[in-house]
């Protein structure tokens, strides 16, 4: 069933001529957004937004022309070798290698799926990762080893059929002696410490703790349960594989008889021997507690929303900064929805999908470039509102109505130029006084209108009324 507890994700575009407010509406958005009450009062909102930033379920980003995948999604950052020295711990090396690092667009991700190790890590921190078989090394039908671990909640191997709770046995001499005496494997005193004889009741009884995660393996190329370890060694025989003695509690925190791609939650993969540790670092353990999630009787708490606003979204080259990306964005397809979509990142291997508690919000200066050039795949995806200039917001200042004077300005530049290149209101909302709108006009309007129109002065004179240079009083005298 599609995840009906948290609504569709929001992609919107907010796109219109310089100065019409949209880096202030995200504000507003992005706070609505977080299920927060937008206040009235400017300041109140930027306190508000400023406060969901620094809990980080805000975040900001301009895009350029420089911007690539590699800054947006991941890529691959030099990091220094390190040597362990002794008690010292690991210090620096001489070289370093490429390491995968994530950008801007995962980091948040990540914080939307808490899967900071502040957080999401808490029930795995500390614990140890083995990989283990429960399957029949004679070649039988294993099945019901697989199938009665899972209903009786235990782990089994095999490997000599000696009794090892006694507390000797914790020293692993003790195991190789015992093992030596009842003769496994036929090898008597030619049995070593590190043959698989006296390695996995090893390992089995000494390394693994109470609290550590068993992977259940389905071949090399497929994981089918994973449990936790829950007591200690125990001597209990199998009535249908007798030679199956060594037992440990399991609860089973998540079961697939047909088994999953190991890939998936170990990327090196599997090896053949029965029991072995896994290197934690190579865990993908939030891909791990999905599977595990999604088979618990209680549904997860709702998420909390989190928004990502993107600056100048038209600015960057859209297919190079996205990639993949432009297909999880879609609502239907972020996880826990109807068409939900993973994809293996090129650099990690990570497989990753989009979260619905993931909202994008773009600002997009039509000046800069047209909304027609934009790239289609993006254009599909989200939504796009209009921000035109709203004179309606300005007043009379010293004698001068900045309503009115906004208009004019605005008809003659969709006369001479286009609509998307007007002037927008919040240039002179702070204007107070005379001396503020002869420093807008000097400082911020010429200069982009000479910039629209190539420095053609007649265009310029036309737009501000000074064409009629006998007129006293104009902008450019």
């Amino acid at each position: 069933m599609p995840d009906t507890s948290t609504p569709d994700a929001v992609n919107l575009i907010l796109y219109g001529p310089p100065g019409t407010g949209k880096t202030y509406a995200t504000a507003a958005e992005a706070v609505a957004l977080c299920g927060e009450t937008v206040p009235k009062d400017r300041e109140e909102l930027m306190a508000v937004y400023h406060r969901l930033m620094r809990a980080g379920r805000i975040e900001f980003v301009t895009f350029h022309q420089s911007l690539a995948y590699e800054d947006f999604v991941e890529g691959l950052r030099p990091q220094q070798n390190t040597t362990v020295c002794g008690p010292e711990g690991e210090q620096p090396a001489a070289g370093f290698t490429l390491a995968p690092k994530d950008g801007i667009f995962r980091q948040i991700v990540r914080e939307a799926m808490n899967e900071n190790l502040e957080g999401k890590d808490l029930f795995f921190q500390g614990k140890q990762f083995f990989k283990i078989s429960l399957d029949a090394t004679d070649g039988s039908d294993n099945d019901h080893i697989f199938e009665n671990a899972i209903k009786g909640r235990y782990a089994t191997i095999s490997y000599g059929n000696v009794d090892l709770r006694d507390p000797r046995f914790v020293d692993p001499d003790a195991i190789l002696h015992a093992m030596r005496e009842a003769d496994v494997g036929k090898q008597g005193n030619r049995l070593e410490p590190r043959s698989g004889w006296v390695r996995m009741p090893t390992v089995f009884r000494n390394s693994i703790r109470n609290g550590d995660i068993l992977i259940v393996s389905r071949g090399e190329n497929a994981f089918r349960a994973i449990g936790m370890v829950t007591g200690d060694y125990d001597y209990k025989p199998l009535e249908l594989q007798p030679n199956y003695v060594h037992r440990r509690r399991v609860e089973w925190l998540w079961v697939d008889p047909a088994g999953q791609p190991v890939s998936n939650i170990y990327p090196p993969g599997f090896s053949g021997a029965t029991l072995y540790q896994l290197d934690r670092n190579q865990v993908n353990i939030p891909v791990m507690e999905q599977y595990i999630e999604a088979q618990q009787d209680v549904p997860p708490a709702a998420a909390e929303p989190y928004v990502l606003i993107i600056d100048e979204i038209n600015r960057a080259n859209i297919s190079k900064v996205f990639g993949e990306l432009i297909t999880l964005l879609e609502p239907d397809k972020r996880l826990g929805k109807p068409n939900e979509l993973r994809v293996r990142l090129p650099y990690s291997g990570d497989l990753f999908g989009v979260p619905s508690n993931l909202h994008v919000i773009g600002t997009m200066n039509t000046a800069d470039r047209s909304i027609a050039l934009l790239d289609t795949a993006l254009r599909r995806r989200f939504d796009f509102r209009e921000l035109m200039p709203d004179p309606d917001q300005l007043k009379t200042v010293d004698g001068i109505d900045l309503s009115k004077m906004l208009s004019a300005l605005n008809e003659r530049i969709e006369y001479l130029f286009d609509r998307e290149h007007q002037i927008g209101h919040a240039y002179f909302i702070g204007c107070k006084n005379r001396s503020d709108i002869d420093r807008v006009m000097r400082d911020r309007i010429i200069p982009l209108l000479a910039e629209y129109f190539y420095e053609d002065w007649d265009k310029i004179a036309a737009v501000l009324g000074d064409a009629d240079t006998n007129r006293e009083g104009g902008f450019l005298l």
